[in-house]
């Protein structure tokens, strides 16, 4: 089972590992200690929702942004992941070359111009594309 502290410190870790910025950095930005960041992203200290915030403004990334993230990662740890029915979803690979700032070949090719596009979990491995009403 995974603890909630694990998941958010192991997220807000990713996230600031992406930014290639040290703790040291996001620590001055949050005014949160190094060692206390550090506790927390290790999953070590309970972050209060109020240092949650600082440290996310100082990443420059919302809150809920972690919060899903944090979420997806208990659901796929925990063998809970919901999908929509197979009867309403097109399944299309995600091709491993990027074109267009981050659209993909297979993406873009198989968009209609009504068709909603529904972002996947981080881990997941295709792109769900679910026809618009």
């Amino acid at each position: 089972m995974t603890l909630l502290r694990e998941a958010i410190g192991e997220s807000l870790r990713r996230a600031r590992i992406a930014q290639s910025r040290t703790l040291r950095e996001v620590s001055t930005s949050a005014r949160v200690s190094l060692g206390y960041l550090s506790e927390v992203e290790r999953g070590r200290k309970e972050a209060s929702s109020e240092l949650l915030a600082a440290i996310c403004q100082a990443l420059d990334m919302p809150l809920s942004r972690v919060l899903i993230d944090v979420g997806a990662a208990m659901a796929d740890a925990d063998g809970d992941i919901r999908r929509e029915p197979a009867e309403r979803r097109t399944e299309v690979p995600v091709e491993t070359e990027p074109v267009l700032e981050g659209m993909h070949a297979a993406a873009l090719g198989a968009i209609a111009g009504e068709t909603r596009i529904v972002i996947p979990a981080p881990r997941a491995e295709k792109l769900v594309l679910v026809p618009a009403k």
